[in-house]
Parts: structure tokens; C-alpha cells; sequence
């Protein structure tokens, strides 16, 4: 409802202003694990699950390892359920991982894998929980004066006391752009994709420009096309590869202006794709599209990424 959504994010502002009522929280919230930036995860059959530890599990956890309830200090705060009960993360990287799976039961997976294994929910919120713990391990210093900085304890800033700068997590703006010719769509491939996969062209925004403007320069940079025109569908948090704001857009061009000029030193392959082998490809699994001959289908990006977003709604815009 409404009111659990205000009171929630109200409830939440506060514990990242407030120390005491934050640190007070942590002896009655639950914990998402990682091990160097790795999430926590237990298999349920064919269901991967990410597990929430109680206060008093990670109290035990800890000292089965020697290790002091001040751990709980290094975790961040990423959010609360509707009844105020919070969520941390914590990465216990410098403990030893094998030890500690045995120990829980579970593996602490790769992110890339894990964000396609398990519920959209949980997707989202590991996600956040990896960029919020990177940008502290990579922040753990002043950039003007080389001193410390201290985090608060939600893990909301980062403070700088020799200058008295406070640093925010920050994210950064990538266009995602599904072109268009009125009957086809463009999708591309980079070297480093798993093989056959094919997804839209996708780019950071330079210094100074606004969406409209990256969108047209990266469609021209790396399939030397000119937009026609624009509109915005979504947008998505992406941790990779660190946190990334990915604004998602279609574009179209002129079918008579289509040919492709591909930059090789960005792409592996860009081509157009009709209707019926988008239709088909959106079915196809990676591990369905290798073929006798060693080639690959092509398949594109699971449900959870917002290219398959865009695609999808290219494919209703089509159907119709």
C-alpha cells in the first residue's frame, strides 16, 4: 500500500541520518552474505535461494570463526521489508570460503551467474548490495588528501575528516538503444559475450551530454548510423561493470538509410534481425543454440536484463 511504501522509505532515510538507530537495527536485521564481492547462495531443488541470516546466525557465524560481533560494523544497509525490518549486506572476504560454505551450506557464486539464477527481487537487490560494497572498498581514501575516510554506519557516505569532505556512492549513465529501420532491429556482439549471445548497442555518457545526445553518438560510433528519432522505454541499475545507471531507449533510422558501417574495435558482429528470428532467438536458451556444425543461434539476454525488454516490447510493437 501506499502508506507501507512511504513509512518505509521514511524509515530507511533514517537509519542512513542516524548512527545510533542504525547500529540499534543491526541486532534485529537480516544479512545477505558475500565473500570478495561473490553473493551467497543455496540451491532449493532446481531453485537457487539467497538466504537471510538473523542477527543472532551471524553472531554465532562469527564466533565459530573467532572473530568479533564489530564485523557486523563493516556490513551496508540496502533496504527493509514493509514491516521495518532491515537488510544489510556483508562481505566476508577475509575469512575463508570454503570454510564457510561448508559451514552454511551453500556457495558464494559469481555475480554475472547469480543475477540469472534467481528471483527478479533478489536480482535486484544483490546487485545493489555489490555495487554499494565495491564503491566502499575502492573509497576507503580521500582523494584530495590521501587520509581515511570513515563510512557511517548504513553505509550511506564516506567522510573525509582531515578535509571534511563527505563522499555519496555514485552511479554512472549508460544508454542502452534498441535501432530500429521499421521491420528489423539491430542487435550486436562484443568478442568477450558468451558465443551466439546478441544484444542492443550499448554506451557511457560522455561529460556533458544528455541522453538524446549519447544515444545518436554511439549509434553513429558503432554501426555509423544516423537516428531518426528517439523515445525512452526504462530504466535499470546494472552493477557491471561497476554501478551503472542504463537508460534504455529505442531509435529508429531510415530503411533506405540502413547499411551498416561496423567500428571493429568495439563490435565482433552487428546485424539486422527480422521478426521471426527475434521471435525465435527469445526462445532459445544458451545452451540450445550451439549446433552440430559447432556454430551458434543466436540467443539474447535472459528476462532479467533490460535489453530483453527491448526487445520484447520491438516484438509487440511489430505483432501489432
Amino acid at each position: 500500500s501506499s502508506s507501507q511504501f512511504f513509512s518505509r522509505c521514511r524509515y530507511l532515510n533514517e537509519l542512513k541520518e542516524d548512527d545510533s538507530l542504525c547500529r540499534q537495527a543491526q541486532t534485529s536485521g537480516t544479512f545477505y552474505l558475500f565473500h570478495n564481492l561473490s553473493p551467497f547462495l543455496q540451491k532449493a531443488g532446481k531453485k537457487y535461494l539467497v538466504p537471510q541470516l538473523s542477527a543472532a546466525e551471524m553472531k554465532r557465524i562469527l564466533e565459530k570463526f573467532k572473530e568479533t560481533e564489530q564485523w557486523i560494523e563493516k556490513s551496508v544497509l540496502i533496504g527493509c521489508s514493509d514491516e521495518h525490518v532491515p537488510h544489510f549486506a556483508l562481505d566476508l572476504g577475509a575469512l575463508e570460503k570454503s570454510v564457510v560454505e561448508s559451514e552454511l551450506r551453500g556457495s558464494f557464486t559469481d555475480l554475472r551467474k547469480a543475477l540469472f539464477i534467481v528471483d527478479g527481487n533478489d536480482s535486484s537487490l544483490l546487485a545493489s548490495a555489490q555495487s554499494l560494497l565495491r564503491w566502499h572498498d575502492s573509497h576507503q581514501y580521500c582523494s584530495k588528501t590521501g587520509q581515511p575516510t570513515q563510512k557511517n554506519v548504513a553505509g550511506s557516505k564516506r567522510v573525509c575528516h582531515a578535509s571534511g569532505i563527505t563522499y555519496y556512492p555514485q552511479m554512472s549513465p549508460v544508454i542502452i538503444t534498441l535501432v530500429s529501420d521499421g521491420s528489423r532491429c539491430l542487435l550486436a556482439r562484443q568478442p568477450s559475450f558468451p558465443q551466439g549471445m546478441y544484444t542492443a548497442l550499448s554506451g557511457f555518457c560522455d561529460v556533458g551530454e544528455n541522453v538524446e545526445e549519447t544515444v545518436r553518438r554511439e549509434v553513429a560510433e558503432e554501426v555509423g548510423l544516423e537516428v531518426e528519432s528517439l523515445w525512452y522505454s526504462a530504466s535499470q541499475h546494472w552493477p557491471f561493470p561497476s554501478s551503472c545507471l542504463m537508460i534504455a531507449c529505442h531509435a529508429s533510422v531510415r530503411a533506405q538509410q540502413a547499411e551498416i558501417s561496423m567500428n571493429s574495435l568495439e563490435l565482433e558482429e552487428a546485424r539486422w534481425f527480422g521478426l521471426e528470428e527475434i521471435v525465435e532467438g527469445l526462445k532459445r536458451e544458451p545452451r540450445s543454440s550451439k549446433q552440430d556444425d559447432g556454430s551458434f543461434l543466436p540467443w539474447f539476454p535472459p528476462k532479467q536484463a533490460i535489453a530483453h525488454q527491448l526487445i520484447c516490447e520491438w516484438v509487440k510493437q511489430q505483432s501489432s
